[in-house]
C-alpha cells in the first residue's frame, strides 16, 4: 500500500500556533503522529513524505522518532528538510525534490506527480494525472492555487483536456490528512 503525507514540522513548535493544530505542545504532537502513523502504516508499506518532515534534520531526536516511523519512507524533500546528516538520510529508502509514479485503486491505474512545492503546470495534468503537493498549509496562497487550477478549466486554457484537474495538499494539517499518511483512495473520497 502506498501513502501519503506532508509537513509533519516534528520539533518545530511554531507550527501548532500556525496551523492551530490540536496539540498542546510538541511531545502531544509527536506521541499522537507517531500512534495514528504506525497503527495504520506496516513496514511493507511505502510512504512518500512530500516535504518538511521537521525543520531541520541534525537533531538526535529527530533521528530517533523518525527511524520508529513504520514502513519504506520516500522523501520527497522541502524547503525544511536539510539531509546532510548521512544517519537522518539513511532512514529515507530514497530522497528527492520531484517524483512521478502509479498508484491504483481497485484495479484503476493514477498516475501521479509529487512534489513539497504546489505546480502551476505539470506533465500530463490534460489527461489527468494527479497532482499531490504540500508546502502551503492552510493558508490564503492554497486557496489562490485551487482557484487558478479552477479557473484554467473554467477559461478553456489550450493545454487543458477533458479530464477533471487534480491537485491536492497532503499538508498533515488537512482535514482529510488528519495528522496521519493517507492512501491515494482516502484523498480522492475526502478532499
Amino acid at each position: 500500500m502506498n501513502y501519503y503525507i506532508s509537513d509533519l514540522h516534528l520539533f518545530h513548535e511554531a507550527a501548532i500556533r500556525f496551523d492551530d493544530r490540536p496539540f498542546r505542545d510538541l511531545e502531544e504532537m509527536h506521541t499522537e503522529i507517531v500512534k495514528r502513523w504506525n497503527e495504520k502504516v506496516n513496514n511493507g508499506d511505502t510512504v512518500y513524505i512530500l516535504g518538511d518532515v521537521s525543520m531541520r534534520g541534525k537533531n538526535e531526536d529527530l533521528i530517533a522518532l523518525a527511524a520508529i516511523l513504520k514502513g519504506k519512507k520516500i522523501l520527497i524533500r522541502g524547503n525544511h528538510d536539510d539531509v546532510s546528516d548521512l544517519r537522518y538520510r539513511q532512514l529515507f529508502s530514497e530522497v528527492c525534490d520531484y517524483k512521478e509514479i502509479w498508484d491504483s485503486i481497485a484495479g484503476k491505474s493514477y498516475e501521479l506527480v509529487l512534489c513539497h512545492y504546489p505546480i502551476f503546470s505539470w506533465k500530463h495534468m490534460s489527461r489527468g494525472t494527479i497532482l499531490l503537493y504540500g508546502h502551503t498549509h492552510n493558508s490564503p496562497e492554497d486557496d489562490y492555487f485551487q482557484k487558478c487550477l479552477a479557473g484554467m478549466k473554467d477559461n478553456d486554457c489550450r493545454h487543458i483536456g477533458d479530464s477533471a484537474i487534480q491537485a491536492y495538499n497532503v499538508g498533515c494539517m488537512k482535514p482529510w490528512i488528519d495528522y496521519e499518511p493517507r492512501s491515494l483512495q482516502e484523498i480522492l473520497k475526502e478532499s
